[in-house]
Protein backbone atom coordinates (compact mmCIF):
# COMPACT_ATOMS: atom_id res chain seq x y z
CA UNK A 1 0.00 0.00 0.00
CA UNK A 2 1.06 3.89 -0.61
CA UNK A 3 0.29 6.16 1.91
CA UNK A 4 0.31 10.20 1.46
CA UNK A 5 1.12 11.80 4.47
CA UNK A 6 1.05 15.77 4.55
CA UNK A 7 1.99 17.12 7.54
CA UNK A 8 4.94 15.08 8.28
CA UNK A 9 6.89 18.26 10.38
CA UNK A 10 4.16 18.89 12.66
CA UNK A 11 3.92 17.04 15.39
CA UNK A 12 1.69 14.63 14.86
CA UNK A 13 2.78 13.61 11.62
CA UNK A 14 6.12 13.17 13.00
CA UNK A 15 4.72 10.58 14.77
CA UNK A 16 2.83 9.10 12.16
CA UNK A 17 5.56 8.24 9.58
CA UNK A 18 6.77 6.07 12.22
CA UNK A 19 3.47 4.52 12.97
CA UNK A 20 2.40 4.20 9.06
CA UNK A 21 5.56 2.59 8.46
CA UNK A 22 4.15 -0.88 9.24
CA UNK A 23 1.18 -0.17 7.09
CA UNK A 24 3.25 0.75 3.78
CA UNK A 25 5.13 2.58 1.88
CA UNK A 26 4.74 6.04 3.13
CA UNK A 27 5.36 9.36 1.14
CA UNK A 28 4.83 12.55 2.67
CA UNK A 29 5.96 15.64 0.39
CA UNK A 30 8.13 18.39 0.64
CA UNK A 31 6.25 22.00 0.24
CA UNK A 32 7.71 22.39 -2.86
CA UNK A 33 6.13 19.37 -3.92
CA UNK A 34 3.08 19.83 -2.54
CA UNK A 35 2.04 23.32 -1.44
CA UNK A 36 -1.21 23.31 0.75
CA UNK A 37 -2.00 27.07 -0.21
CA UNK A 38 -2.32 26.02 -3.66
CA UNK A 39 -5.26 23.89 -4.89
CA UNK A 40 -3.26 22.92 -7.97
CA UNK A 41 0.02 22.03 -6.51
CA UNK A 42 -2.36 19.45 -4.14
CA UNK A 43 -3.70 18.14 -6.80
CA UNK A 44 -0.67 17.00 -9.07
CA UNK A 45 0.99 15.81 -6.11
CA UNK A 46 -2.14 13.81 -5.37
CA UNK A 47 -1.99 12.54 -8.95
CA UNK A 48 1.86 11.94 -9.60
CA UNK A 49 1.81 10.13 -6.21
CA UNK A 50 -1.43 7.73 -7.11
CA UNK A 51 -1.85 6.41 -2.96
CA UNK A 52 -3.73 3.86 -1.92
CA UNK A 53 -4.51 5.79 1.16
CA UNK A 54 -4.06 9.56 2.37
CA UNK A 55 -3.68 10.69 5.59
CA UNK A 56 -4.11 14.51 5.82
CA UNK A 57 -2.11 15.54 9.30
CA UNK A 58 -1.23 18.97 7.90
CA UNK A 59 -3.33 21.98 9.36
CA UNK A 60 -2.91 26.16 9.98
CA UNK A 61 -3.20 25.14 13.78
CA UNK A 62 -2.44 28.78 14.69
CA UNK A 63 -6.08 29.44 16.50
CA UNK A 64 -5.69 33.05 17.07
CA UNK A 65 -3.69 34.09 13.97
CA UNK A 66 -7.07 32.30 11.97
CA UNK A 67 -8.79 35.48 13.16
CA UNK A 68 -6.79 37.56 11.10
CA UNK A 69 -5.90 35.00 7.92
CA UNK A 70 -9.04 33.46 7.51
CA UNK A 71 -8.76 32.77 4.00
CA UNK A 72 -5.28 30.68 4.18
CA UNK A 73 -7.07 29.31 7.51
CA UNK A 74 -9.81 28.37 5.09
CA UNK A 75 -8.09 27.00 2.23
CA UNK A 76 -5.36 24.71 4.72
CA UNK A 77 -8.61 23.51 6.81
CA UNK A 78 -11.66 23.62 4.99
CA UNK A 79 -10.80 23.69 1.17
CA UNK A 80 -7.46 21.60 0.93
CA UNK A 81 -9.26 18.23 2.92
CA UNK A 82 -11.93 18.40 0.29
CA UNK A 83 -9.32 18.47 -2.82
CA UNK A 84 -8.09 15.41 -1.09
CA UNK A 85 -10.96 13.60 -0.47
CA UNK A 86 -11.86 14.51 -4.41
CA UNK A 87 -8.94 13.19 -5.45
CA UNK A 88 -9.20 9.71 -3.05
CA UNK A 89 -12.07 9.08 -4.62
CA UNK A 90 -10.51 9.38 -8.63
CA UNK A 91 -8.02 6.91 -7.05
CA UNK A 92 -10.48 4.19 -5.55
CA UNK A 93 -8.25 5.60 -2.13
CA UNK A 94 -9.35 6.21 0.92
CA UNK A 95 -8.83 9.47 3.69
CA UNK A 96 -7.86 9.98 6.98
CA UNK A 97 -8.36 13.18 8.57
CA UNK A 98 -7.77 14.78 11.57
CA UNK A 99 -9.93 17.65 13.25
CA UNK A 100 -10.55 19.32 16.64
CA UNK A 101 -13.01 19.93 19.92
CA UNK A 102 -13.25 23.84 18.46
CA UNK A 103 -16.28 22.49 15.98
CA UNK A 104 -17.74 22.69 18.90
CA UNK A 105 -18.91 25.64 21.54
CA UNK A 106 -18.00 23.97 24.92
CA UNK A 107 -21.33 24.94 26.27
CA UNK A 108 -21.93 21.51 26.73
CA UNK A 109 -21.55 20.33 30.64
CA UNK A 110 -20.66 16.65 29.74
CA UNK A 111 -18.81 14.89 27.10
CA UNK A 112 -18.97 15.81 23.48
CA UNK A 113 -20.88 12.94 20.96
CA UNK A 114 -20.15 12.48 17.38
CA UNK A 115 -23.78 12.83 17.62
CA UNK A 116 -23.74 16.40 18.73
CA UNK A 117 -24.37 19.17 16.75
CA UNK A 118 -20.98 21.19 16.21
CA UNK A 119 -21.11 25.09 16.35
CA UNK A 120 -17.57 26.86 16.67
CA UNK A 121 -16.88 29.79 17.99
CA UNK A 122 -13.64 30.69 16.26
CA UNK A 123 -12.37 31.09 12.47
CA UNK A 124 -10.24 27.99 13.17
CA UNK A 125 -13.32 26.22 14.35
CA UNK A 126 -15.03 27.08 11.41
CA UNK A 127 -12.62 25.78 9.30
CA UNK A 128 -12.16 22.79 10.59
CA UNK A 129 -15.75 21.70 10.49
CA UNK A 130 -15.39 22.93 7.12
CA UNK A 131 -13.04 20.45 6.16
CA UNK A 132 -15.03 17.69 8.12
CA UNK A 133 -18.06 18.59 5.81
CA UNK A 134 -15.95 18.88 2.40
CA UNK A 135 -14.17 15.10 3.00
CA UNK A 136 -17.88 13.66 4.06
CA UNK A 137 -19.75 15.16 0.87
CA UNK A 138 -16.96 13.87 -1.26
CA UNK A 139 -18.25 10.06 -1.27
CA UNK A 140 -14.82 8.86 -0.35
CA UNK A 141 -14.32 6.27 2.29
CA UNK A 142 -12.95 8.19 5.29
CA UNK A 143 -12.09 8.32 9.08
CA UNK A 144 -12.42 11.90 10.64
CA UNK A 145 -10.79 11.73 13.87
CA UNK A 146 -11.36 14.85 16.29
CA UNK A 147 -9.08 14.92 19.08
CA UNK A 148 -8.21 18.03 21.57
CA UNK A 149 -5.40 19.55 23.70
CA UNK A 150 -2.36 17.94 21.11
CA UNK A 151 1.14 17.64 22.68
CA UNK A 152 4.09 16.10 21.93
CA UNK A 153 7.95 16.12 23.03
CA UNK A 154 8.37 18.20 19.88
CA UNK A 155 7.13 21.11 17.94
CA UNK A 156 5.21 23.71 19.00
CA UNK A 157 2.44 22.92 21.93
CA UNK A 158 1.19 23.88 25.49
CA UNK A 159 3.77 21.07 26.85
CA UNK A 160 6.73 22.46 25.55
CA UNK A 161 5.86 26.14 25.66
CA UNK A 162 5.65 25.36 29.77
CA UNK A 163 8.52 23.36 30.03
CA UNK A 164 10.34 26.56 28.34
CA UNK A 165 8.27 29.26 30.49
CA UNK A 166 8.98 27.09 33.61
CA UNK A 167 12.69 27.76 33.29
CA UNK A 168 11.87 31.40 32.72
CA UNK A 169 9.57 32.61 35.19
CA UNK A 170 8.82 32.64 39.07
CA UNK A 171 4.88 32.60 38.71
CA UNK A 172 2.80 30.92 35.46
CA UNK A 173 -0.83 32.46 35.66
CA UNK A 174 -2.84 29.32 34.40
CA UNK A 175 -6.28 29.02 33.22
CA UNK A 176 -8.28 27.07 35.50
CA UNK A 177 -12.11 27.57 33.87
CA UNK A 178 -12.07 25.42 30.38
CA UNK A 179 -12.27 21.93 30.41
CA UNK A 180 -10.59 19.03 28.22
CA UNK A 181 -8.34 16.64 27.88
CA UNK A 182 -4.71 16.64 26.87
CA UNK A 183 -3.74 14.25 24.55
CA UNK A 184 -0.41 13.18 23.27
CA UNK A 185 0.03 13.10 19.76
CA UNK A 186 1.79 9.89 19.75
CA UNK A 187 -1.16 7.79 21.46
CA UNK A 188 -3.25 9.64 18.19
CA UNK A 189 -0.61 8.11 15.89
CA UNK A 190 -0.69 4.61 16.95
CA UNK A 191 -4.15 4.58 17.38
CA UNK A 192 -4.66 5.67 14.05
CA UNK A 193 -2.37 2.38 13.20
CA UNK A 194 -4.64 0.35 15.29
CA UNK A 195 -7.76 1.52 13.35
CA UNK A 196 -6.26 0.94 9.88
CA UNK A 197 -5.11 -2.38 11.07
CA UNK A 198 -8.53 -3.54 12.14
CA UNK A 199 -9.99 -2.47 8.62
CA UNK A 200 -10.66 -5.59 6.07
CA UNK A 201 -7.95 -4.54 3.46
CA UNK A 202 -5.73 -1.35 3.57
CA UNK A 203 -7.76 -0.12 0.85
CA UNK A 204 -10.48 2.10 0.34
CA UNK A 205 -13.18 -1.43 0.56
CA UNK A 206 -11.88 -1.87 3.64
CA UNK A 207 -12.60 2.03 4.91
CA UNK A 208 -16.49 1.44 3.73
CA UNK A 209 -18.01 -0.27 6.12
CA UNK A 210 -16.71 2.12 9.27
CA UNK A 211 -16.39 5.59 7.87
CA UNK A 212 -17.62 8.34 9.74
CA UNK A 213 -16.69 10.63 12.70
CA UNK A 214 -14.79 9.34 15.53
CA UNK A 215 -13.44 11.06 18.64
CA UNK A 216 -10.13 10.09 19.84
CA UNK A 217 -8.81 11.69 22.70
CA UNK A 218 -7.36 10.67 26.32
CA UNK A 219 -9.04 10.08 29.11
CA UNK A 220 -10.31 11.72 31.59
CA UNK A 221 -10.59 15.43 32.14
CA UNK A 222 -8.62 18.35 33.57
CA UNK A 223 -8.29 22.49 33.21
CA UNK A 224 -5.20 24.32 31.94
CA UNK A 225 -4.22 24.83 35.11
CA UNK A 226 -4.40 20.99 36.13
CA UNK A 227 -2.45 20.06 33.28
CA UNK A 228 0.36 22.29 33.81
CA UNK A 229 0.43 21.39 37.68
CA UNK A 230 1.51 17.80 35.98
CA UNK A 231 3.71 19.06 34.01
CA UNK A 232 5.66 20.32 36.56
CA UNK A 233 5.04 17.38 38.92
CA UNK A 234 6.42 14.90 36.20
CA UNK A 235 9.10 16.68 34.35
CA UNK A 236 12.79 15.29 34.72
CA UNK A 237 14.21 18.46 35.60
CA UNK A 238 11.72 19.74 38.51
CA UNK A 239 11.92 16.31 40.36
CA UNK A 240 14.05 15.50 43.39
CA UNK A 241 13.61 19.19 44.38
CA UNK A 242 14.73 21.27 41.83
CA UNK A 243 12.63 24.60 42.41
CA UNK A 244 9.55 25.18 40.15
CA UNK A 245 7.23 28.44 39.14
CA UNK A 246 4.33 29.27 41.32
CA UNK A 247 1.33 28.34 40.25
CA UNK A 248 -1.64 30.70 39.80
CA UNK A 249 -5.03 29.90 38.56
CA UNK A 250 -7.06 32.45 37.15
CA UNK A 251 -10.01 33.03 34.33
CA UNK A 252 -10.94 33.24 31.30
CA UNK A 253 -11.39 36.27 31.44
CA UNK A 254 -8.41 37.20 32.72
CA UNK A 255 -6.33 35.75 30.10
CA UNK A 256 -8.64 37.52 26.81
CA UNK A 257 -7.23 36.22 23.56
CA UNK A 258 -8.39 36.85 19.96
CA UNK A 259 -9.94 33.49 19.30
CA UNK A 260 -13.11 32.61 21.58
CA UNK A 261 -12.24 29.20 23.31
CA UNK A 262 -15.26 26.45 24.25
CA UNK A 263 -15.02 26.10 28.11
CA UNK A 264 -15.76 22.50 27.69
CA UNK A 265 -13.85 20.55 25.57
CA UNK A 266 -14.47 16.83 26.44
CA UNK A 267 -15.25 14.10 23.72
CA UNK A 268 -16.50 10.63 24.42
CA UNK A 269 -14.41 8.05 23.13
CA UNK A 270 -17.56 5.66 23.44
CA UNK A 271 -18.01 5.35 19.67
CA UNK A 272 -14.19 4.53 19.04
CA UNK A 273 -14.27 1.77 21.61
CA UNK A 274 -17.47 0.27 20.85
CA UNK A 275 -15.97 0.24 16.95
CA UNK A 276 -13.09 -0.71 17.43
CA UNK A 277 -12.06 -2.04 20.74
CA UNK A 278 -9.58 0.88 21.97
CA UNK A 279 -9.58 2.31 24.82
CA UNK A 280 -7.46 5.11 25.37
CA UNK A 281 -5.24 6.22 28.47
CA UNK A 282 -6.26 8.37 30.60
CA UNK A 283 -3.76 11.74 30.44
CA UNK A 284 -1.80 12.27 33.08
CA UNK A 285 -0.48 8.55 32.90
CA UNK A 286 0.45 9.47 28.53
CA UNK A 287 1.66 12.71 29.63
CA UNK A 288 4.50 10.75 31.97
CA UNK A 289 5.45 8.84 29.46
CA UNK A 290 5.82 11.60 26.62
CA UNK A 291 7.43 13.22 29.56
CA UNK A 292 9.82 10.29 30.43
CA UNK A 293 11.71 10.96 26.50
CA UNK A 294 11.70 14.57 27.58
CA UNK A 295 15.49 15.55 28.13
Amino acid sequence: MKILLTGKNGQLGWELQRTLATRGTVVAPERQIMDLSDPDSVRHAVRDIKPNLIVNAAAYTAVDKAETEPELAMMVNGTVPGILAEEARNLGAAIVHYSTDYVFDGTKSTPYTEDDIPFPLSVYGKTKLAGERAIQTAGVPYFILRTSWVYGARGKNFLQTILRLARERDELRIVDDQIGAPTWCRMIAEATGQILAQCQTPHAHGVMDVSGVYHLTAGGKTSWHGFTQAILEHAPQFVGGASRPRLTPITTAEYPLPAPRPMNSVLSNDKLRHCFGLAQPDWESALKLCLDGQP
